[in-house]
């Protein structure tokens, strides 16, 4: 048979999965020569939070990065990860967005499309692979992977067959969470092959351990392309090492071809630029195989993580990773992959720390319950869809069918701003964090997230800049151990930490010298908090049922209430956006509306009063 070819990810997924996607262009660069001198098939460097990062934190032009990528690999296709209707954002965009997004990217260097869906609902791919097709460009369709009662190899190759009728070019195996094993991945790609005439690409995350024993099987039952990764960004939440693939297939029928030495001297940068990136580097075990059981992917695990480190509640994540199953199960069982690993996640989060399942439902969870993410593989729990949605009516049709062309609208909303059909698209991907890109790349003072020096990582060294979150302290001869898991927000004067002291949870409210000066003692300043803070800015901790508060910290998107405002029990307040969902917070009690103390943009945090309402 033919050799096998490799698709490398070190610039995409690599360090997306392990450094939280913060590798910056001109990292990338220097070392382009070498990796265009290697004979990849394909070299995936754009789509998934690539572009996101690029925006919100490394303040750079995802279109510009991809522009240089381009002309730095004149003889590497460049391949890049699509999420079918949703693009690269976290909703369903009009079709003529999806072709005028799909155009440009081909336009600027993007060779290789591969096209997924996370329901695996192809009619949300459908007029993504024709725009790929009609660009001159490889339409790669791709099967989210997962395991489920109404998952198994019949429901994948019929997914496959339905791929190749719709005229993709390859199939991709994409295993985000690393659940196959190898005996599955062997019989999956021969029973794809024997239904279709397509070349088969095998991707598969080495969270669970299991990914180049995965590629192997699939190697040896015909797969045509393997992803794997330089070795300085492989394994753990990554990917199987590229190197090591290429030794274990030298010298049979299954050559790669590559050059090993050209590979170790591409690993030598990289081993050198992923040192700056330290601070990102995720908290995770090499092997964690409890996604075998849990079925969550490495990068959803971290983000959960972080999410209720900031609250205080990283001691109850084992409760968050029992309910994630018990969620996906109540949905239809949806592959976990953005956007539907975040709807889930998020979900049961809310579920563990509300004090009751469904207590409050985030407004993703909604749409997905009335069908506008497009139709569950499984039988969705109706008694969670009454309960979270009511009779409102499912919809049955592809639900880019309800959008309107919105492409006008966007150039309308972003005049003045976008300078290019381009800076159009990245506005329509995130509104909010595009347009403060924009402005700011229009004042100049575009300034990316700081690297902090490798010194940092020693407390003793710079304890300014790097502090310990877990230590001892001996207080007249008493010796307590204590852990910090997380942090709210200050107000003007006060910040909260959430503590163990010798495993019992606490929370520490620390104020500053010079601000307890000014304002005349602490005691003083809190007993003095409440209505009047609104004027100040200053955000009172809740102490009835009329305050509202949010279960997440996160950041305000909309606010529902003036003051004034009669309002009842149940009705919507003020939507918060939190790992990348939005929710709906909700009154409590029925009465008049006496204080709202957010506006839109705010960060905010679970200790808070963020609307006040007079209960009749």
């Amino acid at each position: 048979m033919a050799k096998v070819h490799v698709t490398d990810l070190v610039l995409r997924d690599g360090h997306q999965s392990l450094i939280a996607t913060r590798m910056r262009t001109d990292d990338m660069l220097p070392i382009c020569g070498k990796l265009d001198q290697v004979g990849f098939w394909s070299l995936e460097a754009w789509g998934g939070a690539t572009f996101d990062a690029c925006v919100r934190f490394l303040k750079e032009d995802p279109w510009q990065r991809l522009k240089k990528l381009r002309k730095a690999l004149p003889n590497t296709r460049i391949q890049m990860l699509l999420r079918g209707q949703n693009l690269l954002g976290y909703r369903h965009y009009a079709d003529d967005v999806v072709r005028a997004f799909v155009q440009k990217a081909a336009d600027n260097g993007i060779d290789v499309f591969r096209v997924f869906d996370a329901m695996n609902d192809i009619r949300n791919m459908r007029v993504a692979i024709e725009a790929v097709k009609k660009s001159g460009k490889h339409a790669q369709g791709a099967i989210s992977y997962t395991v489920s009662p109404v998952h198994d190899i019949a429901y994948f190759v019929e997914m496959a067959k339905r791929l190749t009728d719709m005229g993709v070019d390859s199939i991709a195996i994409k295993d985000m969470a690393g659940l196959l094993t190898p005996y599955v991945a062997y019989d999956l790609v021969k029973a794809i092959k024997q239904a279709t005439d397509l070349p088969v690409n095998s991707h598969s995350h080495a969270t669970a351990g299991l990914s180049t024993m995965v590629h192997m099987k699939a190697v040896e039952a015909g797969v045509d392309i393997i992803d794997c990764c330089n070795s300085a960004f492989s394994e753990g939440a990554s990917h199987a090492t590229t190197e090591s693939l290429v030794a274990a297939l030298a010298g049979t029928e299954y050559d790669t071809g590559l050059s090993l030495p050209l590979l170790q001297e591409i690993a030598a940068h990289f081993s050198e630029v992923r040192k700056k990136y330290w601070q990102f580097e995720m908290d995770s075990h090499l092997v964690d195989s409890r996604i075998l059981t849990s079925q969550v992917p490495g990068g959803m695990i971290s983000n959960l993580a972080n999410q209720l480190k900031e609250q205080g509640a990283l001691n109850r994540i084992d409760e968050v990773m029992l309910e994630i199953p018990r969620v996906r199960k109540d949905l239809g069982y949806p592959p976990l992959v953005t956007p539907t690993s975040q709807i889930v996640g998020t979900q049961a989060v809310l579920n563990v720390l509300t004090g009751g399942r469904y207590k409050s439902v985030a407004n993703e969870v909604k749409s997905y319950l009335l069908g506008r993410y497009g139709k569950a593989p499984g039988a969705v729990n109706e008694e969670v869809r009454k309960m979270a949605v009511g009779n409102q009516e499912v919809i049955t049709c592809r639900p880019a069918d309800l959008l309107s062309d919105e492409l006008d609208k966007l150039r309308a909303d972003s005049e003045g701003l976008a300078k290019s059909d381009e800076d159009v698209l990245t506005y329509a991907m995130f509104p909010d964090i595009g347009r403060t890109f924009l402005l700011e790349r229009a004042a100049g003072s575009l300034t990316p997230e700081p690297l902090l020096p490798p010194s940092a990582k020693d407390a003793t060294v710079s304890p300014a800049v790097y502090a310990p979150n877990e230590f001892k302290v001996t207080l007249h001869g008493e010796t307590y151990h204590i852990r910090i898991t997380g942090s709210g927000r200050s107000d003007e004067t006060e910040r909260p930490f959430y503590v163990y002291v010798d495993g019992i949870s606490e929370e520490v409210l620390v104020e500053t010298l010079d601000e307890i000066e000014v304002s005349a003692g602490s005691n003083s300043h809190r007993k003095a908090a409440g209505k009047g803070d609104a004027a100040a800015g200053k955000r009172p901790r809740p102490s009835h049922a009329g305050h509202v508060t949010t279960t997440m910290p996160g950041t305000i998107v909309d606010v529902k209430v003036k003051v004034g405002d009669k309002v009842k029990a149940g009705d919507g307040i003020f939507i918060i956006e939190a790992m990348k969902m939005e929710n709906e917070v909700q009154a409590a009690v029925s009465g008049t509306v006496v204080s709202v103390l957010i506006a839109k943009g705010d960060a905010v945090t679970p200790d808070q009063v963020l609307v006040e309402i007079q209960p009749e």
